[in-house]
């Protein structure tokens, strides 16, 4: 009996002992979780949440706001250029050549009627002006970025491009090299020619300051009557004082009758010119009107002045000093030529 009663105690430990070693089951509906650190993370773990998650729209692109130069022009409105300034239309002849002259020739799309220089000038399209109408027409079918007036462009005209919805900006008249330096400086600005200029204007101050240096030493300073208009022969145009014209010829070493007279063209009678007795004529009406030094010789009157007698008497290219822009220091090395001829020998 004894015997019996430890058999029975050793098998309810045994059985005690293997339901401890026996691993319980996980409630039913449930799963294990692994947690995997992130450092462990496998690549293919990283893909499959790239394609689970859903994809970013792409940013809509917005196209910056052009940048916009505002700058004050010659009749002094505030005008507001946007950049870059890529087509230009020129109205005068100045301002084609200064275009060129800087290195902004490319993006001339069309001049005015009487921009003959440099020769390209005239590869770009004619829309008329001058003293006669422009081609507007033809000028909204250019698509422009910009007008490029000058001081003595009609206002009319200015005004009918402008209700056109185009940007028009009138360069300064200037009335000195100074001034005209600075409309290369704004043009530049506004075409992207910076650098460019700025070795242009120090080349023209370079050849400006020759000539002063060799007309500093003269000792007799000639009078010069610089003929412009002698459809009327009793009284012809010439320039006054404070233009162009009258400063060169006094850069260059001579005295211009016309400096006397009221206004910036004036007319001299006959009797005035004899009185003066100019020792040089130019004729700047050469170039439009065909003057020639023998035209002047057969004149009733002209035979007695001392410009005649003495051959004195020349054809000049009037535009190297109506057009102010960067071939008027051309003109003044021609001007000094003519009035100092000995210097550049």
């Amino acid at each position: 009996m004894a015997r019996n009663n430890i058999l029975i105690m050793l098998i309810f430990a045994l059985v005690l002992i293997l339901g401890a070693c026996t691993p319980q089951s996980e409630p039913e509906g449930e799963q294990p979780v692994m947690e995997i650190p992130a450092e462990e993370a496998t690549v293919e773990q990283a893909e499959v949440v790239n394609e689970e998650a859903p994809a970013e729209e792409p940013a809509e692109e917005v196209e910056p706001a052009p940048e916009v130069l505002e700058l004050v022009d010659g009749l002094g409105r505030t005008v507001s250029i946007e950049l870059p300034v890529e087509r230009i239309i020129s109205l005068a002849p100045s301002n084609t050549e200064i275009l060129f002259a800087i290195g902004a020739g490319e993006q001339i799309v069309a001049r005015d009627a009487f921009s003959d220089y440099p020769e390209e000038a005239l590869e770009k399209t004619d829309i008329g002006g001058g003293w006669g109408d422009i081609d507007t027409e033809t000028i909204l079918t250019l698509n422009a970025d910009l007008v490029f007036a000058a001081g003595l462009t009609a206002p009319e005209q200015i005004q009918s491009l402008e209700d056109l919805g185009l940007t028009v900006y009138v360069l300064e008249n200037p009335t000195d090299l100074p001034g005209m330096y600075e409309n290369l400086r704004t043009t530049a600005v506004i075409t992207g020619h910076e650098e460019e200029t700025a070795v242009l204007i120090e080349s023209l101050e370079a050849r400006v300051a020759a000539i002063e240096e060799k007309v500093a030493g003269v000792e007799e300073t000639p009078s010069i009557f610089y003929e412009l208009d002698a459809t009327d022969p009793n009284a012809p145009w010439t320039s006054g004082p404070g233009t162009f014209i009258d400063t060169l010829i006094t850069m260059a070493g001579g005295s211009n009758i016309g400096s006397v007279l009221e206004g910036a063209w004036a007319q001299i009678n006959l009797e005035e010119l004899i009185n003066q007795d100019p020792d040089i004529i130019l004729l700047g009406d050469f170039l439009y009107g065909g003057v020639t030094p023998e035209t002047v010789a057969a004149r009733a009157g002209w035979e007695g002045l001392s410009a005649v007698q003495n051959e004195q008497v020349f054809t000049f290219n009037d535009n190297l000093v109506g057009r102010p822009g960067p071939r008027l220091v051309e003109g003044l090395e021609e001007l000094a030529r003519f009035l100092h001829p000995d210097l550049f020998e």
